[in-house]
């Protein structure tokens, strides 16, 4: 009886621990409510409750008491944790403060309101926007041919580049007060992604410029002269861009750039001016060879204390403008990176500029790489997912639409199940794609630069476009290997290192930066406890890191407590409003994956401290939970503005099944691989006390989104809208739309005669033997004979690949034994 009391005594007063930290009692009333039951169950129940009663009493004292709170646990702590922090360069601490958050921040924190996402506005097209992207996008699209343009031109031709800068493709970020487009985020996502479904040298020239380039770090950070000297010319296009960032030395690791300009006095338009004396070598610059201004950044050095402070020499990194006629600077050279997009090298050896072309002028010495890093952070949240979604987009279309003409053993290769496996992969990726940049550009339309955001777009998206593209790749074989003016697929195809690499390598981006930027950007007190490790006052720093820290255990210990309770509920029923039967259990679950997140990188950051910086595997388990889960969010918000149709189901079940499988995954591999295995088994018990709770989608589901694949219903439709999806019988794309349309229409009658046919009805040795030998028999009329001999006709051609001559460069007419009637 005593053991049994005793154990109902601990039992109630872990509970009254579990239930201060779920509700999150403020440290007074949780101390006091701590003691009162510690003393209660062992008046009440049994003496022996204070065994653990005795030590919950006196933490709750030290607690309770800031001197012994204060040099019991505070002070230790405070030395510990400064001891084990790393050095972190200046480099290093400008790319981790950079940029604002938006909703990636609330499922970092492990509570998501979802009243406050249900209020974000769905982003739509203007009239403005919508009429730009239905006239002047469309005809640059009709324009282009991606073909000619890389096997032939190596260029835009001259009409299409002219065209460009006439109409403002080269400043739809640029204010209207400069004469530029002012376009939404949204709206350049969807003009991009519709260039680069037609093409990918068109896209990226367009992209650019409206990336990370001059004119987005002359908008926010130039002085009023440079704003009024280049924008109006960079809108025209009477000035080209380009932007010199990566050098032999540095690629992805751009902090390292050798570059440099010294400050110094030289000569410019005849007087003695304050200057720098540059130095630089560029390499895989966009745009570069026809660029008439050049933006650089470079480290910037004053040894002589030219700029007026004679105790700092080395600046830091530095931006800065220079018309390409400068004396000194070299471009023109082309590299080669797989797409004939401009893209080549800017040097220059001694190049002496004015002070005041530092970008802001002199007092923005050194400020360069926050610059970039904010620039950057909204640019490759728009550019790169757009290119991916159009990817996505056209290989959903056309891959669909070739699984459903091509036949092997008279069945669509479309309807055998290793295909469906496939094919399933395209099309919920391609609908995951299409909801991710919605959400993107919806957080980017409410301005800031939510650089952690916008650093998972780049990754997931572009990441995605390979798995999809490949698996385009597998289904058409050999339609899709032969390069040629017919092939829809292979130059995306060969596009994939470009969109993997440019704007942040995506291996980096998901080891260091998206978890390394988002605890700093999302994590309610871990920047500010850094700040105050790192700091030189550290009287007064330990004394507000007492308030701090014990802020931060409160809020470790209420995602804990969430954490178990969703273990064995499944989660919170914390939902939007417009949450329905279908959506009310993804909401469910996300709110269980947000808390357990939350406490896991608290476990991480806790125990690995400095570390984790090189614990890169640890890092990218963790940036994959905290993205999949921005892109379930993503992707419920999509369906629900949607139309909600079963196809729009279907999709959307299977993207969000396969998001919280990559979730629970990227826990599990974490919770295997964690250096500390007790901490880390025991917060997997808590997280998961069932074992795991999300299965593979089933293959029934798979076969029923692979079959929406090859058919028409609304979400096909919104993809051909938002792409240039020519139904032109002679077009790269129209030619599989027209012949996958009139499949449609005859279909039954197809399958009837093919069916006959295979089972030896008709005697004759070619398709159209057959029809006249089943016309005669009255197996099929006059005008179905008409049809079938159509269809086939234009089958047996859209399923063609190019010939050319022995030297590869002309094509050859291609011959189709089947009468075109």
């Amino acid at each position: 009886m005593i053991f049994l009391l005793f154990v109902l005594s601990i039992v109630i007063q872990l509970v009254a621990i579990w239930a201060i930290f779920f509700f999150n009692l403020n440290r007074v009333a949780g101390s006091v409510i701590t003691i009162a039951v510690a003393i209660l169950t062992a008046f009440i129940l049994t003496p022996w409750a204070l065994l653990l009663g005795i030590p919950l009493i006196a933490l709750s004292i030290i607690i309770l008491f800031k001197p012994l709170r204060f040099n019991l646990i505070t002070q230790p702590a405070y030395k510990t944790l400064a001891n084990s922090m790393p050095s972190i360069s200046t480099t290093e601490q400008e790319a981790l403060e950079a940029g604002t958050s938006w909703w990636e921040k609330e499922l970092f924190m492990g509570a998501p309101d979802w009243s406050q996402f249900e209020k974000y506005p769905y982003p739509t097209l203007s009239p403005e926007e919508q009429s730009f992207i239905d006239n002047e996008v469309e005809v640059l699209c009709s324009m282009l041919d991606e073909w000619e343009i890389h096997h032939q031109l190596k260029d835009l031709p001259p009409e299409v580049w002219q065209f460009i800068k006439d109409k403002g493709f080269l400043g739809l970020i640029i204010p209207k007060s400069f004469g530029g487009k002012e376009f939404s985020s949204f709206a350049q996502s969807r003009i991009m992604s519709k260039i680069a479904s037609r093409s990918l040298t068109a896209a990226v020239s367009c992209m650019v410029p409206n990336s990370l380039g001059p004119g987005e770090l002359l908008m926010h950070y130039g002085t009023d002269a440079q704003k009024q000297q280049y924008l109006p010319g960079l809108v025209k296009g009477e000035e080209i861009p380009c932007f010199g960032l990566t050098s032999p030395e540095a690629g992805s690791d751009a902090g390292a750039i050798p570059d440099s300009g010294v400050v110094c006095y030289g000569e410019y338009e005849g007087a003695q001016v304050l200057g720098l004396r540059m130095n630089f070598s560029k390499r895989w610059i966009t745009l570069a060879p026809i660029a008439t201004v050049v933006g650089l950044a470079f480290k910037l050095y004053d040894p002589e204390g030219l700029l007026g402070d004679k105790t700092k020499t080395e600046y830091g990194i530095t931006c800065a403008l220079i018309p390409a006629n400068h004396a000194g600077v070299k471009i023109g050279a082309r590299h080669y990176p797989g797409s004939p997009f401009m893209n080549g090298t800017v040097e220059g050896e001694d190049v002496f500029i004015p002070i005041d072309w530092i970008i802001g002028g002199q007092e923005n010495a050194g400020k360069g790489w926050r610059m970039l890093m904010e620039c950057l952070g909204v640019g490759r949240g728009i550019s790169l997912p757009a290119l991916a979604t159009a990817a996505g987009e056209m290989s959903y279309l056309t891959v669909g639409a070739f699984a459903r003409i091509r036949q092997q053993f008279n069945i669509s290769v479309g309807k055998f199940e290793g295909v469906q496996e496939a094919s399933s992969e395209i099309a919920s990726d391609a609908y995951m794609l299409e909801a991710f940049r919605y959400l993107v550009t919806c957080g980017l339309n409410q301005g800031g630069t939510p650089a952690v955001m916008t650093a998972m777009a780049k990754y997931y998206a572009t990441e995605t476009m390979r798995k999809v593209v490949n698996h385009g790749m597998d289904i058409a074989g050999g339609r899709a290997i032969q390069l040629g003016p017919r092939n829809f697929l292979a130059l995306t195809y060969q596009a994939i290192p470009i969109a993997i690499t440019v704007e942040g390598a995506n291996i980096l981006t998901r080891s260091l930066m998206i978890f390394g930027q988002g605890s700093m950007r999302c994590h309610p007190y871990l920047f500010e406890e850094l700040q105050l490790l790192q700091s030189d006052d550290k009287a007064n720093a330990v004394q507000k890191f007492d308030d701090l820290l014990f802020k931060h255990l409160a809020y470790t210990f209420n995602r804990g407590a969430r954490s178990f309770a969703y273990g064995w509920t499944g989660g919170s029923s914390d939902a939007p409003q417009s949450a329905d039967q279908f959506t009310a259990s993804y909401y469910k679950t996300i709110n269980r994956f947000s808390a357990n997140f939350s406490l896991v990188s608290d476990m991480a950051l806790g125990l690995l401290a400095g570390d984790l910086k090189r614990k890169e595997m640890l890092s990218g388990r963790l940036a994959d939970i905290h993205a999949h889960l921005f892109i379930a969010t993503a992707i419920l918000k999509f369906y629900e503005a949607g139309q909600k149709t079963e196809a729009e189901q279907l999709h959307a079940k299977l993207a969000l099944q396969k998001a919280f499988l990559n979730i629970q995954e990227a826990f599990w591999g974490l919770f295997d691989n964690f250096p500390a295995k007790l901490p880390a088994a025991f917060v997997k018990w808590i997280c998961f006390p069932l074992g795991r709770v999300i299965s593979k989608p089933d293959d029934e589901l798979k076969q029923q989104v692979a079959e929406l694949m090859m058919e028409e219903h609304p979400f096909r439709e919104q993809l051909k809208r938002h792409v240039y999806y020519s139904t032109e019988p002679n077009d790269v794309t129209g030619r599989l739309e027209h012949t996958f349309q009139m499949l449609r229409t005859i279909e039954p009658l197809w399958d009837k005669f093919k069916k006959a046919e295979s089972k030896g009805k008709f005697t004759g040795l070619t398709f159209e033997e057959n029809i006249a030998q089943a016309i005669k028999e009255g197996f099929i009329s006059e005008s179905e004979a008409q049809q079938l001999l159509q269809y086939n006709a234009i089958r047996f051609d859209s399923m063609l690949t190019d010939v050319f001559d022995e030297k590869l460069n002309k094509d050859l007419p291609l011959l189709n034994p089947h009468q075109i009637v």
